[in-house]
């Protein structure tokens, strides 16, 4: 094999080697920094959450410090939130 035909060869086995490679995921929100006995009850905050009109299909805590629901909103739409669990407030909203 001649020095140009290695050379491509590499080239491409490296570029298959790097597209194989697991990425990381694309990370969510940082919510809040305080530590979790600051936090809302996670059961209670999900009740209200459920009283307000989301029909919850997903609940949990993620590596950011956030609570994040996978829903259905009163109108149907389906909603993907991080809430800060310090406070209750939203930091990130997406429909689906």
């Amino acid at each position: 094999m001649s020095r140009d035909a290695l050379s491509t060869t590499g080239a491409v086995c490296a570029a298959l080697l790097l597209g194989l490679s697991p990425t990381p995921a694309i990370a969510g929100p940082q919510c809040t920094r305080k530590p979790p006995a600051q936090w809302l009850d996670a059961t209670k905050f999900r009740a209200e959450l459920e009283a307000r009109g989301y029909a919850i299909a997903k609940f949990k805590t993620t590596s950011g410090h956030c609570y994040e629901i996978y829903a259905k909103d009163k109108t149907g739409a389906k909603v993907e939130i991080y809430f800060d669990p310090s406070d209750g407030k939203i930091v990130k909203q997406e429909r689906h």
